[in-house]
């Protein structure tokens, strides 16, 4: 993975999004309208967290996410979320 020159602020944390699934268990194909949207992602970038409030996840972390969470934004071709600690549910 290229390095990347986004260096999130405070609690914010970088997520590469994990893939959207292309099948179902049964094996049917999902179309592209409709997959959903995964919830689970990769910390690629963390921020320094808050003073009274030191971050927990951190860069490699396997996470779950809210629905909603985050922002997405392109860095070089590619899709990432930036989103709170605070969006983040659970490390898996």
């Amino acid at each position: 993975m290229a390095k990347l020159n986004i260096k999130p602020l405070a609690d914010r944390v970088l997520v590469e999004a994990a893939p959207a699934e292309q099948k179902t268990a049964g094996g049917l194909i999902i179309p592209d309208t409709a997959k959903e949207k995964p919830q689970r992602g990769k910390v690629v970038a963390v921020g320094n967290g808050k003073p009274d409030e030191p971050m927990t996840v951190k860069v490699g972390d396997s996470v779950l996410y809210g629905k909603y969470s985050g922002t997405e934004i392109t860095v070089e071709g590619k899709e990432y979320l930036i989103m709170r600690e605070s969006d983040i549910f659970a490390i898996v």
